[in-house]
């Protein structure tokens, strides 16, 4: 394992995922399951890199030694960690990136044998294969605004094409990060060229403290309900602060 951080960093080691965090219950703080008891299993490994990033240290190499940050771990190993509870959350980093290794799909095969329901958060840039659709009860995608500036040589944060269809489907939401209320009126426009209900689209302040949430949170909810979509705030935040594994 590199500790530079990216998708090459944790290429594939017989049948291992790259893991970075299991915590849990706790619960949903965010986007339209807030407040939902759930458990968390965190990815390393992301192929943006924004610059307000609550969790670079699955992928930043740069401020973080990934070596210590994330593990290498088997289907079973992580089944055995992560808890038991209603939902079990996939996140990261990126994690629909180790979706093709058959130990990703058997992992989450056997949440859901054991009979939890597995919601993915994603940043949009990656389409989800249909086996993976099936399993999931929702998939929470986060395209980019300009104004998470990823840094270069990092892909493009454009949403990609195929998740209309999943979202016009019901089992996929919107839930964007803005700054302004331009970047609301731009994630409306890309809910409508995508054919998105706007019902089912969630814009969330920029923060991670709470003083910037307070600060924020009455202005993105104006914004919110003048376009006529959702505003989420940082449940977590407000319960825990900053801590990891809340």
């Amino acid at each position: 394992m590199s500790s530079k951080g990216g998708v090459e960093s944790f290429a594939p080691q017989k049948g291992l995922l790259p893991i970075s965090e299991i915590f849990g219950p706790t619960i949903q703080g965010e986007g339209p399951f807030a407040g939902r008891v759930c458990s968390f299993l965190r990815f390393g490994g992301c192929n943006l890199g924004c610059w307000w990033c609550d969790s670079a240290y699955t992928w930043d190499g740069r401020n973080y030694d990934l070596r210590e940050e994330i593990v290498m771990r088997s289907a079973e190993e992580v089944l055995e960690l992560v808890p038991m509870s209603p939902i079990c959350v996939i996140t990261g980093g990126e994690p629909l990136l180790y979706q093709r290794r058959p130990a990703f799909m058997e992992l989450v095969r056997a949440l859901v044998r054991r009979g939890q329901t597995v919601h993915f958060e994603t940043n949009g840039t990656v389409e989800p294969l249909a086996e993976l659709v099936g399993l999931a009860e929702a998939f929470v995608v986060s395209p980019k605004l300009p104004h998470a500036r990823a840094q270069r040589g990092r892909v493009s944060p454009a949403l990609h094409p195929g998740w209309g269809a999943i979202g016009r489907r019901g089992s996929a939401y919107l839930k964007v990060v803005v700054e302004s209320e331009s970047d609301v009126v731009a994630t409306v426009r890309l809910a409508d060229e995508n054919q998105w209900d706007r019902g089912r689209v969630w814009v969330m302040p920029e923060g991670v403290d709470k003083g910037t949430l307070e600060r924020k949170w009455r202005e993105v909810c104006e914004w919110a309900t003048a376009l006529g979509v959702n505003a989420s705030h940082r449940l977590h935040v407000l319960a825990w602060g900053e801590d990891r594994g809340r």
